[in-house]
């Protein structure tokens, strides 16, 4: 496909990373030069241009913007009525993206995440999942949400993520402190916290490691027991407003 991609910040460029070497023509924005730059001379099949001229030379455009400044950027650039657009901008909805990309058609919001660059990737979105879905797939996995307001559920639960790494970095640092090899200690529990909830859906993960006075329960108990469970409910809430 012919992609372009308008705005070239963190998220964009590990888009565009993915992308690279498949077979896409890709046409990157100059806006943050240095990322852009470095896409073109690592990638044969990505070029960079200016803003009009990444719309003229695309099919498919990616609207990497910050929501706010999106609609003077817009505004000023002409796009066709046999385009397709697709905004990772969170908090515009489709309406939004349809108004500033008129007459071109919005075609879904989309939410990835950096590790889209080397692939295995979970992608959320909404709108027109099928076409999302047969550029990014099967590489990564598209999960399709039902509107705005779903989105910015998975959005808040996502957040899980920075203290699920806590908690395994803070044990890393306790076992490192009573073994001969600290980095093998991190290795090993990352591949294990990892491995195991790929392997298995939480409710039966929790089941299985539920031995009574086993290691597993014990910590659990004791965390569940200081509030941990609750603390989460009650931070979910407030991400979600």
């Amino acid at each position: 496909m012919r992609l372009g991609f308008l705005g070239c910040g963190t998220i964009a460029s590990a888009v565009v990373r993915g992308l690279a070497g498949k077979g896409h023509q890709i046409t990157v924005s100059e806006r943050s030069a240095a990322l852009s730059s470095a896409l073109a001379e690592t990638f044969g099949d990505v070029t960079v241009a200016g803003n009009q001229a990444v719309i003229d030379a695309s099919d498919v455009v990616f609207l990497g913007l910050m929501a706010d400044a999106a609609g003077a950027i817009l505004n000023g650039l002409s796009f066709r009525e046999d385009q397709q657009v697709v905004s990772f901008m969170a908090g515009a909805d489709l309406e939004q993206v349809a108004d500033w990309a008129a007459p071109a058609r919005a075609a879904a919001v989309m939410m990835p995440f950096p590790g889209i660059a080397q692939g295995g990737s979970p992608v959320m979105a909404f709108g027109d999942t099928a076409l999302l879905g047969r550029i990014f797939e099967p590489d990564n996995t598209v999960f399709a949400v039902r509107d705005s307001s779903e989105l910015t559920a998975y959005l808040s639960a996502q957040a899980v993520l920075s203290p699920a790494v806590r908690l395994v970095a803070d044990a890393a640092d306790w076992l490192g402190q009573r073994v001969s090899d600290p980095a093998q200690g991190e290795a090993f529990l990352r591949m294990l916290v990892s491995t195991s909830l790929q392997a298995s859906g939480c409710k039966e993960l929790i089941e299985a490691l539920n031995t009574p006075g086993g290691y597993n329960q014990r910590l659990r108990m004791h965390m569940e027991q200081a509030g941990m469970r609750r603390s989460l409910a009650e931070g979910l809430d407030d991400l979600a407003g």
